[in-house]
C-alpha cells in the first residue's frame, strides 16, 4: 500500500502478487496522470515483503524509471533479498535502479539528493 510520506515522496510497502502488480500499476497511473508543470513525487518502494518478482513487475519498474527520470525525480528500492535480488541482478536492474538498505536511508537519500539539486 502506498502512502504520501511527504508532499513530494510516495512510499509503498509492497507484498507478493497479485498485490505487487496492482500497487505498481496504481503508482504508475498516478504518475502518468500528472501534467506539467506539476512535478511527480519521488518514489520509494519497499520490497522487504516481496519474495518473488516476474517479468511484468520488471517492466513496471522500468516504466516507473522512464516516467520519473525526465522529471528529475528519484526511484529508490528497499529490501529485495533472496530470489528478488537474484532476479534484479540477473536482469541488470541492480545497475540501473538505486537501492537502499532500509526505508529510512532511502527517504533520507531522496531528501538529500533533492536538496543538492535545488
Amino acid at each position: 500500500m502506498s502512502t504520501d510520506w511527504a508532499d513530494d515522496i510516495v512510499l509503498a510497502n509492497l507484498a507478493d502478487e497479485p498485490a505487487l502488480s496492482d500497487e505498481l500499476g496504481t503508482i504508475l497511473d498516478r504518475l502518468e496522470a500528472i501534467e506539467p508543470p506539476t512535478q511527480p513525487p519521488h518514489v520509494v518502494l519497499d520490497f522487504s515483503g516481496v519474495t518473488y518478482i516476474n517479468s511484468s513487475n520488471i517492466a513496471q519498474l522500468l516504466r516507473l524509471r522512464q516516467v520519473l527520470d525526465p522529471a528529475n525525480r528519484h526511484l529508490r528500492l528497499v529490501g529485495g533479498e533472496g530470489d528478488v535480488l537474484a532476479v534484479m541482478r540477473t536482469t541488470g536492474l541492480d545497475r540501473v535502479l538505486s537501492f537502499s538498505p532500509d526505508t529510512l536511508t532511502a527517504l533520507a537519500s531522496v531528501q538529500i539528493d533533492q536538496a543538492e539539486e535545488s
